[in-house]
């Protein structure tokens, strides 16, 4: 029912994890697909193996901390594609830090990485988006955005940034034909939680907060955004789509 034929998807982070599993979906749907990786290309390439070496599929290594580098690799990346019709911002960072011992650096590594870089990406799209009267925009952001979360308060800011960005600018493109929407995922089996989670008291906690008893897979989060990007959700902006297992009740 959802195809995405001739549709240029590009995914950040999309070697591992909630990224991975996107552009896998993404090209089950039949978009060509670019994703950005820090240092776990090889792992995409195993797992998305039938598109390996396809026009389908390309990869650009990208520090999204560097905000010459994004220029750099986003104008690689149009130049690959000629344009792009759906960014899915999915890359981040998790660390934990108290407020009384979270250093700046820690504060802007996290801001850099999880909110100006989503900034970045999206106003270096937006151009060719307008010009063509199309374009989807997904961030995914997070439960802990919405409603914080204790000693990751750089995490949460980030997110909540993310979501505000995204409501504000549903606002403001929407006359472009171009939507901007949230999946706020809640706990997530990926290389990310995969330390808190082998706590066996962690883990039994967070499973006891979650109404459906389980941890999501990836998969369970790629499906909401596919959902987002495609012709079903054509009159939906603005929206955070929580996905959680019921976890955190919010809109």
């Amino acid at each position: 029912m959802i195809s995405l034929e001739n549709k240029n998807v590009l995914v950040t982070g999309g070697s591992r994890g909630i990224g991975k599993a996107c552009a896998e979906l993404f090209l089950k749907a039949g978009a060509n697909v670019a994703f950005t990786y820090q240092s776990a290309k090889n792992e995409a390439a195993k797992v998305i193996a039938d598109y390996s070496g396809s026009s389908k599929l390309k990869q650009y290594k990208l520090n999204l901390a560097d905000v010459v580098e994004i220029e750099k690799v986003i104008g690689f990346v149009l130049r690959d594609f000629g344009n792009i019709d759906i960014l899915v911002n999915n890359a981040g960072i998790w660390k934990e830090a108290a407020i009384d011992k979270m250093t700046i650096d820690q504060w802007n590594e996290t801001m850099n990485i999880n909110l100006t870089s989503t900034y970045l990406i999206i106003k270096l799209l937006v151009p060719g988006m307008k010009k063509n009267n199309f374009g989807r925009f997904i961030n995914i952001a997070s439960t802990a955005g919405q409603r914080g979360e204790a000693f990751h308060s750089h995490y949460a800011a980030s997110k909540g940034g993310m979501i505000s960005l995204t409501k504000s600018l549903a606002s403001e493109l929407g006359q472009n034909n171009i939507t901007v929407n949230c999946v706020a995922p809640g706990w997530v089996v990926t290389d990310m939680t995969t330390d808190s989670l082998s706590d066996a008291e962690t883990h039994k906690k967070v499973l006891g907060d979650i109404p459906l008893n389980k941890i999501a897979l990836p998969e369970e989060i790629a499906g909401p955004v596919l959902f987002l990007a495609s012709h079903l959700a054509s009159h939906i902006t603005g929206e955070i789509l929580n996905v959680n297992g019921g976890s955190v009740l919010c809109g």
